[in-house]
């Protein structure tokens, strides 16, 4: 909802949903279904043929294996529904290019390198940008040390991340007191 919307009446005109589960294997792997579905609430053409109100327009898939480093060891994506069958559906198993991608180590990056424009779908590719931060989160407190840092004495991944949590910040001084540091004071200049 709009942070300061008037009201008027509106009307819902299409949803995406991005849903990504991550699993435990027995194996000491885990892991990782990614999707993305698209439905309007009317009927709309699509390729020359009614695709009904509430029906996907897009429901694209990712699956993904990744070891506890979150190196990806394997993946693949599914395209169920799709606005030109035959043509969507026909990039082959472009994302199996994830395959020794690690999660935390300049995978944006490697992913739109290997998956832009015509080298895989905008959809799919897209999906891929959401994972770092929730394959983390499902990791966080379990798998990754999430208070203490790691074995080299770096502190834990997710401080200086995102506004709540900079070093300098008082939920690092209350939480995390071990890797607080001091603000910087403000110089002057004359």
């Amino acid at each position: 909802m709009p942070a300061d919307h008037p009201s008027i009446p509106r009307r819902l005109l299409h949803r995406r949903a991005l849903d990504v589960q991550v699993f435990a294997r027995d194996d000491g792997l885990f892991d990782v279904e990614a999707s993305l579905t698209d439905t309007k609430t009317h009927d709309v053409p699509l390729a020359g043929e009614p695709r009904k109100a509430g029906d996907p327009i897009h429901e694209m898939r990712l699956l993904l294996t990744v070891d506890a480093s979150l190196t990806i060891t394997a993946a693949t994506s599914q395209t169920l529904w799709m606005p030109y069958v035959g043509a969507c559906d026909q990039h082959g198993d472009a994302y199996a290019q994830l395959v020794g991608l690690n999660l935390l180590k300049g995978f944006r990056q490697a992913v739109q390198e290997r998956l832009r424009g015509t080298r895989g779908c905008t959809h799919l590719t897209e999906l891929c940008l959401v994972l770092p931060t929730a394959v983390l989160q499902a990791m966080a407190g379990s798998i990754i040390d999430t208070r203490e840092g790691d074995a080299d004495g770096n502190p834990p991944f997710q401080l200086d991340r995102c506004h709540a949590l900079r070093r300098d910040g008082e939920t690092v001084a209350t939480f995390y007191p071990r890797w607080h540091q001091k603000p910087a004071r403000a110089t002057t200049v004359s």
